[in-house]
């Protein structure tokens, strides 16, 4: 039987009689109704590799490759400080024990790499038919001719960043800011969350982050991203694993204690050090909205004891300039918007909104450790409306907003923007830009770095 008749049936028999995986009935269903996959072979055969390569997880020592596939795999990298790839070393998806062999996306990890230090690779797979554990073949293998290059973190990076956040797949949106961070050519970006929806499928997931409906496909193939999620990004059967397409962080990046807090990251670029924050739903946890599915409270307290820690580490506690990055902004200079912390279902008399415009939760917990580190700037999101907060008796970091997907250009700040962070003769220099109207918002440039 061929694929999209057996998965057909399956679907219609998961619709039928139920299925015990709810996830896997939404995959079946979407599979089965969508178009055959782009670029078919003689016979019917499908490419086993469907994307570019994704940087994700950009750090000194170690980077992460993902990309999308068609059938069950087994991917790997090759990689080597030559462009010819002439020293490359090949390091297959998975970690120990046994690879990560998977039908809708490959992860590999490399790791030991030098600190910034330029690296080349491509990408292959190994088509693999599996029956069971004694009958596995390899039926083909597929390996990108095209060879692409990265860059590692550390002290001797270059110091340029820029930031997007509140894509929501709207792709008249999407595309423009992308070729913008294309245009400014950073050494890493941060996607300052709610990159997706309310993602139900694997297959929806690859579409935001693997195959996007954008000019550059290559988005991520030759620039690192870093990535702090939005609240929507824990939304949908799909997006509650969303490691499943966006890799954790590398497990020897953390404590023990710490292995649970997969997104949150600390890296020195230069002479800013980039610290990644989780503010997680802008719902509590108890609104009955979402049935006790949330547990973001603990969350949020177990990030404290590692905001604590990475601050302290010589290469974050040295570098010149501090930025930290989350969703939820931390401060809101409107006494009526809803600060987060109103139990137990999100409302009262006082505040707007039955979901939080900013997380006083978080601001208690994270802020004061901010402010003894010296952070200088802060980069938010979620609002939808980009906003410039200055420092004031509260906190002594300047906030930045980013703005949304909006592109009509009909409401005061409703627009999307590249926040871009270079430090150009000693100095930070912020340039906000307006996706919608191509022109600067603002320019803020920090002369004193800390200490």
């Amino acid at each position: 039987m061929k694929r999209r008749e057996f998965l057909r049936n399956a679907a219609l028999v998961a619709a039928t009689s139920g299925i015990a995986n709810p996830l896997l009935a939404k995959e079946l269903e979407a599979e089965a109704s969508s178009p055959s996959p782009s670029g078919e072979k003689e016979g019917g055969q499908t490419s086993l590799i469907d994307s570019e390569p994704v940087l994700q997880n950009y750090a000194a020592t170690s980077m992460g490759i993902a990309f999308s596939v068609t059938d069950w795999a087994n991917g790997y990298v090759i990689y080597g400080e030559k462009p010819d790839l002439s020293d490359g070393k090949k390091v297959w998806c998975g970690g120990y024990r046994v690879s990560g062999m998977d039908n809708e996306a490959v992860h590999v990890r490399l790791t030991g790499l030098k600190p910034y230090t330029l690296y080349y690779y491509k990408i292959g797979a190994d088509r693999i038919e599996y029956k069971d554990g004694y009958h596995i073949r390899i039926t083909g293998n597929e390996e990108k001719p095209q060879i692409y290059s990265f860059r590692t973190a550390g002290e001797g990076a270059k110091s340029h960043f820029c930031v997007i956040n509140d894509t929501h797949a709207s792709w008249k949106a999407v595309n423009p800011t992308i070729n913008k961070v294309m245009e400014l050519q950073p050494s890493c970006v941060i996607w300052n969350g709610d990159a997706c929806n309310t993602e139900e499928t694997i297959a929806a997931q690859k579409r935001i982050f693997f195959k996007p409906e954008i000019d550059r496909k290559d988005f991520a193939a030759n620039i690192p991203y870093l990535f702090c999620p939005g609240n929507h990004d824990n939304r949908g059967l799909a997006n509650r694993h969303l490691e499943r397409i966006w890799m954790y962080r590398q497990p020897e990046e953390r404590q023990p204690r710490d292995w649970d807090l997969g997104r949150n990251f600390a890296v020195r670029m230069g002479d800013i050090a980039l610290v990644g924050l989780d503010t997680a739903e802008d719902k509590v946890d108890t609104n009955p909205k979402f049935c006790n599915l949330f547990v973001s409270e603990p969350y949020r307290i177990a990030q404290q004891a590692w905001l604590r820690d990475a601050l302290k580490q010589p290469e974050i506690a040295s570098a010149p300039y501090l930025v930290a990055f989350c969703h939820i902004p931390l401060y809101d200079p409107r006494p009526d918007v809803n600060p987060g912390d109103l139990y137990p279902a999100d409302v009262d008399d006082k505040h707007k909104g039955d979901f939080a415009e900013w997380q006083r939760t978080c601001s208690k917990l994270w802020g004061p450790l901010l402010e003894e580190a010296g952070c200088q700037l802060l980069i938010t999101a979620h609002q939808h409306v980009y906003r410039l907060d200055t420092p004031n008796d509260e906190h002594k970091w300047l906030q930045i907003v980013g703005g949304g997907p909006n592109m009509t250009g009909k409401n005061e700040g409703h627009f999307p923007t590249v926040i871009d962070g270079e430090v150009k003769d000693g100095k930070l220099v912020v340039t906000v830009h307006n996706i919608y109207t191509g022109r600067v918002c603002s320019t803020t440039t920090f002369s004193n770095p800390r200490g």
